[in-house]
């Protein structure tokens, strides 16, 4: 009978349950070796970037030139002055009309080729090769490339000209009213790609049953396009929608390299705003607080598009 009880206890196999400690143990050792791997990601992130955000927000209380060792605070002036400069409601103002543009015919183009490429062509992967290599190509070399391009003695008035559209010819980046347009047209040409791809994998998850199913009730390919294809896309149109406002808000060298802000301040955008106070006139504690609106839009935005995603999915 004793041996029957100790065998009992001993569990199946007659191997003794290890004391509940000692998992806890393991498992707490577990973590641990968890926790410094994520350690020196952990350091960048906070020794950098929310160090750095915490220091700009300082600078942006001090009215400071960035070099003066004696800074004189100015609590929240900086950010009254902002409210108030002109120049930075329209910057904000080229910047929507620049998301807006970029990001809508970004994903129109994007969608569009892929939902070509879905069907058998010649020459498939060529093409998309051809439509991502603007992705990877840098901003700054595209910027000074079109720069020469769309000089009113560059290629595309020279092209137009020899067709026979000379009159169409322009001053692409010179005119004021067509600057910021062409500024959308160079971020299009780089960027659709990247829609592209973001599309082509998303059809690909599409379950072909329920295009199949659209199809035998006589589903009309523009009807199949509008009512089954694009609603199963919502996940992949949000994540454009919200990485193209943040790109559009971010956007730098293309302006600075193509038109600097001008002429007469027509593609004046927040971030060529900042360099200007910042390094050009020496008004750090002023760039700093423009820096500190651009990332609360950016967040703010961002937080928007998400709970709007959220809930048009409910």
């Amino acid at each position: 009978m004793s041996t029957q009880t100790e065998s009992m206890k001993r569990g199946p196999a007659g191997l003794t349950p290890a004391p509940l400690g000692r998992h806890a143990s393991a498992h707490l050792s577990r973590h641990r070796v968890a926790y410094l791997y994520l350690l020196p990601a952990l350091i960048l992130v906070v020794g950098v970037i929310y160090a750095g955000v915490g220091y700009n927000g300082w600078v942006s209380t001090l009215d400071w030139n960035g070099i003066s060792p004696t800074p004189r605070s100015v609590g929240l002036g900086q950010y009254g002055k902002a409210l108030g400069d002109p120049i930075v409601w329209s910057a904000l103002w080229h910047t929507g009309v620049f998301a807006v543009l970029t990001i809508l015919v970004q994903m129109a183009l994007g969608l569009l080729m892929a939902l070509v490429l879905t069907v058998p062509v010649r020459f498939a992967n060529l093409y998309r090769v051809l439509m991502f290599v603007p992705v990877v190509m840098a901003p700054a070399a595209v910027s000074s490339a079109f720069r020469a391009i769309l000089q009113p003695d560059g290629q595309v008035n020279a092209v137009l000209d020899a067709l026979g559209l000379g009159g169409l010819g322009q001053a692409w980046l010179a005119d004021p009213s067509l600057a910021l347009i062409s500024l959308a047209g160079i971020n299009i040409w780089q960027w659709t790609g990247f829609s592209f791809i973001l599309y082509q994998a998303a059809l690909s998850q599409i379950d072909a049953s329920v295009v199949e199913a659209a199809q035998m009730d006589g589903a009309s390919p523009w009807r199949l396009v509008r009512s089954v294809v694009v609603p199963q896309l919502s996940g992949t149109h949000a994540t454009l929608a919200i990485t193209g406002l943040i790109g559009a808000l971010k956007t730098f060298d293309l302006v600075y390299l193509t038109t600097g802000g001008g002429p007469a301040r027509s593609t004046e955008f927040l971030t060529t705003y900042i360099y200007e106070q910042t390094v050009d006139r020496f008004n750090a504690g002023y760039g700093a607080a423009l820096s500190m609106i651009l990332l609360v839009l950016a967040m703010a935005l961002t937080i928007a598009q998400m709970a709007a995603y959220r809930f048009g999915r409910k």
